[in-house]
């Protein structure tokens, strides 16, 4: 796959100026007061009243052309593709009838090339409707490391994929309407064959922002939609970057709200270990709405200050590496710290609680809060005018765009190097401090080894 500067950006709402959903950047709470997210939407109207198995639909062979193909990853880590740990991605055509009516729209399947190399778990995700796999992308290395494969579903209406190449397009239709459903019949769709490199075992479905929307309006679906077999189809399910309420299911879900959401529309559901009420909230001190370290969306940056160099992917990796533990192995998850909220923005510019660093109190901890060297703040300023050279999407949004993505994001102050040295010292006590708190939280399950070189490097690039 080429990578594809085309309109592809992480965003809260549909579109710029479009509606949002509550949880997200620009959503308003549904029951109540600020800081709280009232329930989910209604169930649609034409769900069946009890468990029914959908129709499985058509797949294509693989589409290989004419022209090239609608990328919907092009922000992995540098040097951290496909091809460093011998992935495929395989596009197809799925056609059947949803809602009464029939579709046609595409999934993308990223899979080890050597099939004996398959986890036997998958992450699938509805595709944001910006053009991009989020959940892919934000949790890629650990993905093709682990050997799971990835499934990315179409959900959204086709026409950026018809502007970018409408010959291998053209037959794309598909509307919202029928969502749920399609998302039920794909899934079994990839639980019945061997798209993915062998037989499936377990599958969760993740969501980012708008996808979590999507999610969280599936989760009704989830309950009466089976697979041929009247199996449940999602094994789990992992909204990230949204601060909604969400309902009881009856498979584990594991919620990540970013420190945008806690400042402002964030649910107080409590954890459980209940049948039927299998929850965690995982709040990350530090973590911002989107990935500004990677997203290509995000360079050069457009905003007023530095971004965050915060590896939001180490993190987002964590929820999923416990979702996949606690559906395929029953291993319960730990329970975490909340970050602490004093709502208050008159005595420090933040609704949370911040330390004496400026960073948020409580939550999950990680090196970046707990041995800082920088301050990281939410919804920086874009810059005015728009930076030159900018990325294709704020280029083509103008200074629209670039307001909309500085608001989703995470800006750090770096550290002068006299306060760097009045908390450590000197280079080498920093980093054997970084070191020793890294093995603290992989011990107790906040931080991946997988994911020890890149913090350890990063301590290494700070100087004094």
């Amino acid at each position: 796959m080429t990578v594809r500067h085309f309109a592809v950006v992480v965003v809260a709402a549909f579109s710029i100026g479009g509606p949002t959903l509550a949880g997200q950047i620009g959503g308003q709470p549904q029951g109540g007061g600020r800081g709280r997210a009232g329930g989910p939407p209604p169930p649609p109207a034409n769900l069946p009243e009890s468990p029914t198995a959908v129709a499985l639909p058509m797949i294509s062979a693989e589409v290989t052309g004419p022209g090239p193909i609608f990328d919907s990853s092009p922000s992995l880590a540098p040097g951290k593709g496909l091809a460093g740990f011998n992935y495929e991605a395989h596009e197809y055509f799925v056609s059947g009838t949803a809602n009464g009516e029939p579709y046609t729209t595409r999934i993308v399947v990223r899979k080890p090339a050597d099939n004996s190399k398959f986890s036997g778990l998958v992450l699938a995700e509805a595709m944001h409707g910006s053009g991009a796999a989020h959940m892919f992308e934000f949790t890629s290395i650990y993905t093709m490391a682990s050997g799971h494969a990835a499934v990315e579903i179409l959900t959204t209406p086709p026409a950026q994929f018809v502007a970018l190449n409408e010959a291998r397009y053209k037959d794309l239709k598909l509307n919202g309407a029928q969502t749920n459903e399609i998302l039920a019949q794909i899934g079994s769709l990839v639980r019945s064959g061997n798209l993915v490199g062998g037989p499936v075992r377990k599958m969760v479905l993740a969501g980012t922002s708008m996808t979590a929307g999507v999610l969280i309006n599936y989760l009704p679906a989830h309950m009466v939609y089976r697979t041929p077999q009247m199996q449940r189809v999602y094994d789990g399910f992992l909204p990230m970057s949204n601060g909604s309420m969400i309902r009881d299911i009856d498979v584990p879900i594991i919620h990540v709200p970013t420190m945008h959401e806690v400042s402002g529309n964030i649910t107080n559901r409590q954890d459980s270990d209940d049948p039927g009420k299998q929850y965690r909230l995982y709040e990350f001190a530090g973590m911002g709405h989107i990935d500004t370290r990677d997203s290509v969306r995000m360079k050069p940056n457009p905003c007023a200050q530095p971004l965050s160099r915060y590896p939001e992917q180490a993190f987002m990796s964590v929820a999923l590496d416990h979702l996949f533990k606690w559906v395929d192995q029953g291993k319960v998850p730990p329970r975490a710290d909340r970050i602490l909220l004093d709502r208050n923005e008159y005595n420090d510019g933040s609704m949370m609680a911040l330390d004496e660093h400026g960073n948020a109190r409580g939550g999950i901890r990680n090196t970046y809060v707990d041995v800082p060297t920088a301050r990281y703040t939410i919804r920086p300023a874009a810059a005015t005018p728009v930076v030159p050279n900018a990325s294709d999407y704020i280029a083509r949004g103008g200074q629209q765009a670039a307001n909309l993505m500085c608001g989703l994001s995470t800006a750090q102050a770096d550290f002068t190097s006299a306060q760097l040295k009045t908390l450590y010292k000197g280079k080498q006590a920093y980093v054997k401090a970084v070191e020793t708190r890294l093995t603290e939280l992989e011990k107790a399950g906040w931080s991946l080894p997988l994911y020890r070189e890149m913090i350890v490097g990063d301590a290494a690039k700070v100087t004094f």
